[in-house]
Order: structure tokens, then sequence, then C-alpha cells
């Protein structure tokens, strides 16, 4: 797909002016759960996320077979600071120009400086109690207060018709509802703050353009999983290897090669998503990873049965495609799995019956109500469901980019994550059958 044509189909920024083009005002991406890279909303289809060289390469040259459970690249734009007539500065992406851009090649996001945040809004804000909703999630790992966005006036660029809750580390539920998950918000604010401190002498930067893998959702129940038993690439200091052993170590991607990093859930119950993010899944056992899993495929009401085979089907194959790329690493990526919190017919008439408890109907449902398992209309006995990997800025196999480091056969700690997984998915199904 051609970036320029793509150009036309998102919003518009107010100040678009450079070279006559109109440019599109980015958005903070609001089902992002995991990561530190802030994914931005470009358009309806589509995200971006800030360009790291090796992984657009990376992108550029998967093999087929593995672009069914990969997002879809549609290029790269230049993303570049706009004031508003407010005052307010946003981020707006514009064709990309190779003369004009910044090149951020081999330069890994948490290798790039930080500061303090100026005290000038860098986007819109929301309200003060958002705001301190967001701080309290981040935790007591996270290094360095947020600052900025403390005018009570202002209309930050995030919104959901469903509220989210955030739950914290001891399982409690936050006591305001916000529209965006708190991860999503995080990593905007961290990003926005490096480009901040480096915008004086850097005017543009490159941003990868790829699918919006949840477009297809109403309501996207996502979960985000660190996979393999090694986290850093062959290129990391010794320094950061050491870091990112111990965070294996300590977690289930030591013991089961696979832990979690995010996770949102819409709950029938209360109509709107519980998150959790990746302190909360670094700190679970094997036991509370099983948990965890439970907690993904559960809508407030039931524990999703229906998803267990079609997501089972998705890991299996994912398996049989990984084990046959010889020499691929995929160290530090991450795999999404999805589905639709109201897009089968058992989840509405689940629904249906807490609306009538909450009215006091004392009446029984008709039986046709409390046994029809059927799910989405046009594919019988298979919810909708997606899984894919994403973050390849460590990624390498033989030959790629010349890396001096070639390794020999499929990434088995990659391999032994999915084995974990799907034994564990069939326990369950087991056990709740």
């Amino acid at each position: 797909m051609c970036v320029c044509q793509t150009m036309e189909v998102g919003k518009y920024g107010k100040n678009a002016s450079r070279a006559g083009e109109r440019g599109v005002l980015l958005e903070p991406f609001i089902h992002q759960v995991g990561g530190h890279s802030s994914m931005m909303r470009y358009d309806d289809h589509t995200v971006c996320k800030p360009l790291i060289s090796r992984e657009q390469r990376f992108y550029e040259s998967l093999p087929p077979e593995m672009k069914e459970f990969t997002p879809e690249y549609k290029g790269v734009v230049s993303v570049c600071f706009e004031g508003d007539s407010d005052g307010y500065i946003n981020l707006v992406a514009y064709p990309y120009v190779e003369s004009e851009a910044l090149e951020q090649d081999d330069m890994p996001e948490r290798d790039q400086p930080r500061r303090k945040h100026s005290r000038r809004s860098l986007h819109r804000s929301s309200s003060v109690g958002e705001h301190k909703e967001e701080r309290a999630s981040l935790g007591s790992d996270n290094p360095e207060s947020i600052q900025e966005a403390k005018s009570p006036k202002a209309d930050l660029h995030i919104h959901s018709d469903v509220p989210f809750q955030m739950l914290d580390g001891n399982s409690g539920l936050s006591s305001e509802k916000i529209s965006y998950n708190p991860w999503s918000l995080r990593c905007h604010k961290q990003q926005l703050s490096r480009m901040r401190s480096e915008s004086k002498d850097r005017k543009l930067y490159k941003f990868l353009l790829l699918e919006n893998v949840v477009h297809h959702f109403r309501f996207p129940c996502v979960l985000d999983l660190k996979m393999g038993t090694r986290q850093h690439g062959d290129d990391a200091s010794e320094e950061k290897a050491a870091r990112q052993m111990k965070k294996c170590e300590q977690s289930t991607s030591a013991t089961l090669g696979v832990r979690v990093c995010g996770m949102q859930v819409y709950q029938l119950d209360t109509g709107h998503y519980l998150c959790r993010n990746k302190y909360y899944g670094r700190a679970l056992s094997i036991e509370g990873f099983r948990s965890a899993l439970c907690q993904y495929l559960h809508n407030g009401l039931e524990l999703r049965k229906d998803l267990f085979e079609p997501i089972l089907a998705k890991l299996r194959s994912l398996k049989a495609v990984l084990e046959r790329q010889a020499s691929y690493r995929f160290y530090s990526s991450s795999l999404l799995i999805i589905y639709d919190g109201k897009d089968n017919r058992a989840g509405m008439f689940a629904e249906r019956r807490a609306e009538m408890r909450l009215k006091r109907v004392d009446s029984a449902l008709p039986e046709t109500l409390q046994d029809d398992t059927s799910t989405e209309p046009g594919r019988p006995g298979l919810p909708k469901i997606d899984v894919r990997m994403i973050d390849f800025a460590h990624s390498t196999f033989k030959g790629f980019r010349d890396d001096p480091t070639v390794h020999d056969g499929p990434d088995m700690g990659y391999v032994f994550g999915l084995e974990s997984l799907i034994t564990i998915m069939e326990q369950l199904r087991e056990e709740n059958q």
C-alpha cells in the first residue's frame, strides 16, 4: 500500500502546512496493553510506532508463511511536532521523505535519553483524576514521575465508549474508571518526553506504519505475552543482558518460556475493561500464570470455554511455522492473543442474564437461552480470535544485516513458550469441560 495514498485516510492536523501537504494527526492507541514504545493511532486500520531500523528490515524480510501471524507492514511516515491554536503540541504524520527524516537507526528506545518533562503540556491532558489514576498504575518500578499535562481544561486525544479499570498489584480495583488503557497513556507520555528532549535538534522522526490488529473487534480483549527464555538481543551490552536475564530468572520466562506483559479483558457484568500491566506479570508464579489465563478468558460472568479450541488451533499452527524457521531468533518479541468481548451469542445470553439479575427478575430464563452455545453467525462453533507476533527490534536470522552471530535451528526458547502455553490451555480446557 502506498504511504501517500494512506495519508488521505486519517484526520488532518490543524496546522498541517509542510510543503502544502495535509498531515495526519496521530492519537494514542487506546488498546495498547504492553511494551514501552508508544503505539499511535493513524487511522481505523493502521497504527504507527517509532522506527527502529532492525525492526523495519525484519518486517520487510519476513518469510511468507509468517505473515499470517504478524501485523501487515505498511511503510514509513515522517512525524513532527506541531502546535495548534490552543497552544498545545500535537504529533502529525506526513509522507516519508528520505532526505528530511531523522535517522534513528540502531538506537534502541531504552537507550535514548530520558529527561524530566517540561512544565509545558506536551499534549492535550485529561482530568486530574485520570492522571492520578495513571500515575498509581505505574508502581514503584517507574523511575520517573509523570509531571506534564496539568491543565484542567485540556482534553486528551484518547477516548473510548467503554471505560477501563486498572487492577493494581494487590488485585484491588482502582476507584475510578478511565477512558483508556492506563499503559497506553504511560507509554505515550514517556515517548513524548524523549522526543521533546531532543526536539531542538531533531525536527522529524521516522515511524513504522503497521496493521491495527484489533480493528476487526468491537470490544478487543488483548493478552500480551513476552515469549522465550531469553529476552536480550545479540547486540545487548553486558549490563543490559544481565538485567534481562535476571528478569527472566525471576519470572515465568525461565520456567515456562512465557510471561504476561499486559492484559485487558471486557467484563459483561460491569461493561468495562479490566487491565493488568507488566509488573503484575513479572511477579506471577506458574500457578499465578494459569490464573491469569483464566482471568483473560473470563467475561465477568463465565469462562469463555468456546475460546479454547480456536486459540489452541492458532497456537499449534504458529508453533509448526516457527519450527521450520531455522536460525531465526525472536528475542524480546511478544505474542498477542485477541478475541472480542461481545462477539458470540453465548456472551449475549450471559449479558442478558446479568441484566435480568440486576432488574431482580426472579423467573428462570427459557431453556433455549440456557443451553444455546452456538457462536458467531456464519462461523459455527468458532468465535473470532487472532494471534500475532509483534516487536522485532532484537530479532535476527542467518544473513540478516550481516549479523555476526548466527544461530542454528529454530528458536527453541520461543517454541518452549508456545508448548507451555498450549499445555496450560489444554489443561484448563479439560478442567472446565
